[in-house]
């Protein structure tokens, strides 16, 4: 029988909107809360939200949020039981698992074990390999690659190829090679990149497969033995590998092709004794030929898709597991329920290059209504800085149908309304109106490939006359603010000091 792991107050080792997710969760269990915050988060929503809060170090992430000896002191000096890292920084990380466990903590996420084997994505494919499962073609074998031996293998693997980071995902650290003269130089990129965001700049390679769609697998496992999938995740809409649009179900997807890839997920998270919340990542091809990518061993950002159409709580569902509790649900309870699209709102500029734009967002307006969900950190005066990633909210719509949740996730992005930084709403606006996009017609090379903002907004209305009228009233009434400025005298002192001082003198 699994020990029961008694904690009434949890810590979140994350920033952002997550941490504001994962601290709901918390507070809906009843548990106590502490955050943690750098000097560029110190007005962040997160630790305003949190019962406590507590400095963490200067803005720049290797000094704060990857500061794990940090974090664990903090835990332990404010009693909390348990550790939520969220996703990215140190979520991926066995080292630190296995300190806060080492510390009499509970982290709220794999054992450190299974994030060594399935965190680093070059032992993964290994171990998935020797279990059976298809992996894409690549760098075989474990262990970190030196430069030269990365250069004597990338012919063998053959191009175009990506370069991948063993610590972590999100696009962070990878890079696309086309040819043996970019390769050096992107190498240094990359290890750079991974450095930065994981703390770890080792690489592998993989084959870049073509014309494929990425789909995923969000998978359960309590310390019972149980594991559930949840279904599946379409992630196919990237740039640059990373990914800008998620929807669940996927619209390529059949029952069939679903039983048989939530099968090898389920066989590839017990294959390392996994434990808690995890995704299996699958390229899949157009003859339905699915291949495993990778796995994520933490909360993925888009794991309310799969909530919305399950109904499942999977952060919930994460603490209760951390407790040693049974996982709520069998494979036969798991139910899906319409459809739901979860567009990122960042902060960049989709009119220039996707540019990340920073600033203090003066208005924060979002929308709200029947089936639509909003997960964010950042409120009107909150200063997007340059410190970290651009995601300013996550926006969800759910449907009975995947028509309904298109038309509801338009009316949405209608009405949200963001000032002081450029968002890549626009973006997402286009895409919702594409012919390709509504009949489910997609790979992961579309955006890059056969997707332009010109030529998406091609024909629209764009109204310059309104525009002109309006820029010409808010001249107009600014001037008149201007001329109502009452300017101060030549004398340093008020009329009304004056005729007083003249009032006493003549008495």
């Amino acid at each position: 029988m699994p020990k029961r792991q008694m904690f009434t107050k949890v810590l979140v080792a994350n920033r952002g909107e997550i941490a504001v997710r994962v601290l709901r969760a918390c507070r809906e269990l009843g548990l106590e809360t502490v955050a943690v915050f750098s000097d560029a988060d110190r007005t962040a929503l997160h630790p305003r939200y949190a019962d406590e809060a507590y400095w963490l170090g200067p803005s720049p992430a290797r000094e704060s949020y990857l500061r794990g000896d940090r974090i664990i002191q903090i835990a332990r000096e404010c009693g909390a039981g348990a550790i939520h890292p969220g996703y990215g920084f140190l979520a991926e990380r066995d080292d630190f698992a296995h300190a806060v466990e080492q510390a009499g903590l509970v982290f709220i996420g794999p054992r450190p074990s299974a994030i060594a084997a399935m965190g680093d994505k070059a032992t993964a494919r290994a171990t998935v390999a020797a279990a059976g499962v298809r992996v894409v073609p690549g760098t075989e074998g474990e262990g970190g690659l030196r430069d030269e031996e990365i250069l004597a293998i990338a012919p063998q693997v053959g191009f175009p190829l990506l370069i991948k980071a063993t610590a972590g995902g999100g696009g962070k650290g990878m890079r696309e090679v086309q040819a043996m003269d970019d390769l050096q130089a992107l190498l240094q990129s990359a290890r750079r990149e991974a450095e930065a965001a994981f703390g770890d700049g080792s690489v592998y390679l993989e084959k870049l497969v073509t014309g494929a769609r990425h789909i995923e697998f969000q998978i359960m496992a309590d310390s019972h033995g149980n594991i559930i999938h949840l279904g599946e995740r379409e992630c196919s809409l990237q740039r640059r590998h990373q990914k800008l649009l998620e929807e669940a179900p996927s619209p390529s997807m059949e029952d069939d092709l679903r039983y048989r890839m939530g099968q090898v997920a389920c066989t590839a998270a017990a294959s390392v004794g996994y434990l808690n919340a995890g995704t299996i990542e699958f390229l899949v091809d157009k003859d339905h030929n699915f291949f495993f990518l990778e796995m994520n061993t933490r909360l993925q950002v888009e794991h309310p898709v799969t909530e919305m159409v399950t109904g499942i709580d999977i952060v919930k569902e994460q603490i209760r597991i951390a407790r040693g509790r049974k996982l709520r649900y069998a494979q036969s309870d798991v139910q899906f329920n319409g459809w739901a699209i979860e567009c990122r709102i960042n902060a960049e500029d989709p009119y220039n290059n996707f540019m990340p734009s920073t600033g203090v967002l003066t208005h924060v307006l979002p929308p709200t209504g029947p089936g639509v969900r909003v997960d964010t950190g950042v409120f009107p005066g909150f200063e997007v800085s340059p410190y970290y990633d651009s995601l300013i909210s996550k926006l969800i719509c759910w449907g009975e149908t995947r028509g309904e949740a298109i038309l509801r996730m338009r009316r949405a992005l209608e009405e949200y309304r963001i000032l002081g930084v450029k968002t890549n709403i626009p973006f997402h606006q286009s895409i919702m109106d594409l012919t390709r996009f509504l009949a489910g017609h997609y790979d992961t090379r579309f955006v890059e490939e056969r997707f332009s903002m010109e030529e998406a907004e091609e024909g629209k209305a764009s109204y310059p006359e309104i525009a002109a009228i309006l820029g010409t009233l808010v001249a107009h009434r600014e001037s008149q603010q201007a001329s109502q400025i009452v300017q101060r005298g030549e004398r340093d002192a008020s009329n009304w000091k004056w005729v007083s001082r003249y009032e006493r003198m003549q008495r």
